[in-house]
């Protein structure tokens, strides 16, 4: 049904009516990926850590534009550097939601120097997301950044040490 009406929209064709309306006036809805769908429906890593805990970095980000807020933590083994855990918790739009999910289930399980290397182009291809919502992924690729900053921050400040960890340098 859909595709006929975009069909005679395009053709200058009429949806039903005797009158001929201007494809200006009318618009067609718009739908998410059925990734998004799925990381709105069902988030995964929903929940927040302890910020004071020296083994948890936090990221909080956010677009003035929109409103959107993102905040996502990473927790780590201090004796391989590298993400046991991560969760977020996010105010925004569904794509916001979804690339806060997508985020987190990347960055389990890697070292720190790897997920400082997601795109939100990674994030924004493997969701789908329009170019309207491409504001949602960086704020994912930020987030990320932010928490593993954190971290080092954290780490710098219980070793008293003022050198540059080697994720600081390679960043």
């Amino acid at each position: 049904m859909l595709r006929l009406a975009a069909k005679r929209l395009l053709q200058g064709g009429r949806l039903g009516s005797h009158e001929a309306q201007s494809p200006a006036v009318l618009s067609l809805p718009r739908f998410y990926h059925e990734r998004v769908v799925d990381h709105y429906d069902n988030p995964r890593n929903v929940g927040s850590f302890d910020k004071h805990d020296p083994t948890v970095g936090t990221g909080l980000v956010g677009a003035p534009a929109c409103g959107d807020v993102m905040k996502l933590q990473i927790k780590v083994d201090d004796s391989t550097g590298k993400i046991v855990d991560a969760c977020f918790k996010t105010f925004g739009c569904g794509s916001a939601i979804a690339s806060s999910s997508v985020a987190t289930e990347w960055v389990k399980g890697k070292q720190m120097e790897e997920v400082l290397t997601i795109k939100n182009t990674e994030i924004a291809k493997h969701l789908s997301l329009p170019p309207v919502k491409l504001h949602c992924s960086m704020l994912a690729e930020d987030a990320i950044k932010a928490a593993v900053k954190d971290y080092q921050a954290k780490q710098t400040k219980s070793n008293g040490s003022t050198e540059a960890t080697p994720v600081e340098k390679a960043a």
